[in-house]
């Protein structure tokens, strides 16, 4: 069987957590999610990073730091995972759905502004594969209208737009080390914050609401409860198992990019003979590899080919059904404009094998198969 995803595992991993226990430190903010949360905000560039049990929880804290109250809404693309939405669902908010690009899979950035009404507080952009969202009309919009930009990156790690690194362009940014992306710590992810103003305030409500990272700085004598918050913080553990990859960052990079280079040229004759579709990279994105896949003629074609692969002993997977089409979809948010293409889109896309240490031949497998699918 060719795995869909095996998590990545730096040879280092077990020999860092053994380091985490003989510290006798495993609960949150050790030696290894310092070490991990310099490593980001170096590689991005943001005032401050901090590492969290999820992105799901990091895109909540932006939510809170971002004062998202009942009645606001939230503007993001319907084909997302239910984080992007519920982060902001759970403070009271509406999901304001748009239409995505057919090219990138990413949010219409030419739908937003109409979206726009008195109650908008922020803009959610997903940026889809590891590949931007058109960020320089996003940010212009939100500027104009005063409204604030979280991005959810949780595929974007080593991914830039026009050199800004993703994550760091808006005013909060949330990365994903689940064991699915290209870095992992099997759950966790990082909340990056743009505007050094807003550092404090999120570290007390990572820490339960308390202002005790200041204490552990010998800032303060004695820390207390200040604001609402909760607990966001990774134990050790799990960073010390990210700081074994984060360290080899640029080979497990490299690895990946080989994969995709390697699907992207032997299926390019499927392409051009109009079988499939593969994915497209604007001008001025670097991207990093998080997932290759291809666009089947619909639904039914794709069915079959995951049946056809399957049955070649070859894990393929979809994507996200649509959130405004989901039950709490419809009960938590609504669509704006046009759907064009979200739903139409989202049933042709097919997710193909891609991780750190995939072998060559097993890619070319895959390609052969997919071939011979379109062949008969």
């Amino acid at each position: 069987m060719i795995n869909f995803n095996i998590p990545p595992c730096a040879d280092k991993a077990s020999e860092y957590m053994a380091q985490a226990i003989k510290n006798h430190k495993i609960s949150g903010d050790g030696a290894f999610t310092a070490l991990c949360s310099r490593w980001i905000e170096e590689h991005t560039g943001t005032a401050k990073a901090l590492l969290t049990t999820s992105c799901t929880h990091a895109t909540e804290m932006a939510a809170l730091l971002a004062d998202i109250q009942p009645g606001d809404e939230v503007i993001m693309p319907s084909y997302t995972f239910v984080s992007t939405a519920d982060a902001f669902v759970l403070r009271g908010a509406t999901a304001v759905f748009v239409d995505i690009r057919p090219d990138t899979m990413n949010i219409d950035e030419t739908k937003i502004e109409d979206a726009i009404t008195e109650k908008t507080k922020a803009i959610v952009p997903v940026h889809y594969a590891g590949v931007a969202c058109e960020m320089d009309t996003i940010m212009d919009i939100a500027n104009r209208h005063h409204l604030l930009v979280i991005e959810d990156a949780a595929q974007g790690v080593m991914s830039d737009y026009k050199g800004q690194a993703l994550g760091s362009i808006g005013d909060y940014g949330c990365f994903s080390f689940h064991e699915t992306k290209n870095y992992s710590m099997g759950e966790g992810g990082s909340l990056l914050i743009k505007d050094p103003d807003n550092v404090e305030m999120a570290e007390i409500i990572r820490e339960k609401g308390t202002n005790r990272s200041k204490f552990f700085r010998g800032q303060i004598d004695k820390y207390t409860w200040v604001e609402a918050g909760s607990s966001y913080l990774p134990s050790d553990l799990n960073a010390a198992y990210l700081w074994a990859q984060l360290e080899i960052a640029d080979d497990i990079y490299a690895d990946r990019m080989a994969t995709w280079n390697l699907y992207n040229e032997t299926l390019a004759p499927l392409k051009e003979a109009g079988c499939i579709e593969l994915p497209f990279i604007p001008e001025g994105c670097t991207h990093n590899a998080h997932m290759f896949y291809i666009k089947a003629k619909d639904l039914e074609e794709r069915s079959s080919l995951i049946r056809f692969l399957k049955e070649n002993d070859i894990s393929t997977v979809f994507h996200y059904i649509p959130l405004h089409d989901a039950p709490a979809g419809k009960k938590y948010g609504r669509f704006h404009g046009e759907d064009r293409y979200t739903t139409r889109e989202s049933e042709r896309l097919l997710r193909l094998p891609l991780y750190y240490g995939l072998e060559r031949e097993k890619v070319l497998t895959v390609c052969r198969k997919i071939e011979e699918f379109y062949k008969k």
